[in-house]
């Protein structure tokens, strides 16, 4: 069985992307702390838009969807799941409110895991909800051709409940002493977890919910006003390239994690950037117009109407519009397409 002894990850010689990535981190966290303490009232918009990009984007890497404006009710309690994908994102709807609201009161042991994940099928009936998996499962890659190939096999069940506990101990041992620094510990854990893959199914998003109540509960809470889901969904090509990387020779424990911590670290980074633009943006009092026009000078190339709003959280879609409306005939945007294919590039 593969042992596990995070004391080892301070022993390694981290590089100078890894800790220049920790020490930017660390800057944008301190200022983001600056920013809630000026402006906190104006920043739930920003709590709102990344609970539905979050909840979004983090089912739709693994192929659960529904219309964005079903997302937005679900996510808002203001309408019931109809369908199994709609039950599977309430269920992560939930769970991702529970660390919203309670991450100080979640440590990371197997118990409270097995709880979240009981919690994010807990609107339909999955009878293996709440505990590890009962069958061998397998990571498969599907090529440009359609084949497909099992790429890792992760733990077998009978090893998983051990595993688990252990790198539970391990990660709050090693942070508990102050023996490492979390922002490496969080993504490593995250890969053990995703290595030993201990639930039949959810693995993926209990990861991505086991990340962000990681991070809250040491002190980086950009994920509650930028989604770090939204992001990997963007590029999840980049996140399973990573991933993959990081898994060879995992089970003999020689398997070299650091892609996949800079992978996690940038993303992390991503967002903090996209919070200070998106704060500027709520600080300052400006119209409508001012607000949109500034944001789409943000965007490089064609942005939609929902880039606008991600980055105005303070206007409504109708101030939004109107905005763009004046802006193109003003001459300094053009519109492209028709419905949900609209979109807009600045002419000057």
């Amino acid at each position: 069985m593969r042992n596990f002894n995070y004391s080892k990850i301070k022993e390694q010689k981290w590089d100078s992307d890894v800790l220049g990535l920790i020490a930017a981190i660390y800057k944008e966290a301190g200022k983001q702390e600056l920013y809630l303490k000026q402006q906190p009232e104006k920043l739930e918009k920003l709590v709102e838009i990344a609970k539905v990009q979050s909840t979004e984007a983090s089912n739709a890497i693994e192929g659960i969807i529904t219309t964005n404006t079903r997302v937005k009710q679900l996510v808002a309690e203001k309408t019931a799941p109809k369908n199994r994908d709609e039950q599977e994102i309430a269920g992560y709807r939930d769970v991702l409110n529970i660390i919203h609201e309670s991450f100080d009161a979640i440590p990371l042991t197997t118990n409270y895991i097995l709880q979240l994940h009981k919690v994010l099928y807990s609107h339909m009936n999955n009878p293996m909800a709440g505990r590890t998996k009962n069958v061998q499962n397998y990571i498969s890659a599907t090529y440009p051709d359609g084949h497909t190939q099992t790429v890792f096999t992760p733990l077998a069940p009978f090893e998983t409940p051990d595993a688990l506990d252990r790198i539970c101990e391990e990660y709050n041992r090693v942070i508990g002493n102050m023996e490492v620094e979390p922002l490496i510990a969080i993504p490593i854990f995250i890969h053990d977890f995703l290595c030993i893959h201990p639930f039949n199914d959810g693995n993926g998003r209990m990861s991505r919910l086991l990340t962000t109540l990681l991070l809250y509960r040491n002190g980086f809470y950009v994920g509650k006003y930028i989604s770090l889901e939204a992001k990997i969904a963007k590029n999840k090509d980049l996140y399973y390239d990573a991933l993959n990387k990081a898994q060879e020779g995992w089970h003999e424990g020689a398997e070299d994690s650091v892609v996949f911590i800079k992978y996690l670290l940038g993303t992390i980074l991503s967002a903090y950037k996209d919070f200070e633009e998106r704060f500027g943006l709520i600080e300052e009092k400006l119209s409508a117009v001012e607000i949109v026009r500034k944001a789409t000078q943000l965007k490089i190339g064609r942005f939609t109407k929902q880039d606008i709003r991600e980055l105005s959280p303070s206007l409504s879609i109708s101030s939004i519009e109107g905005a763009l409306r004046k802006m193109i005939e003003a001459g300094e945007l053009k519109r492209e397409g028709n419905g949900k294919n609209i979109c807009y590039y600045r002419l000057k």
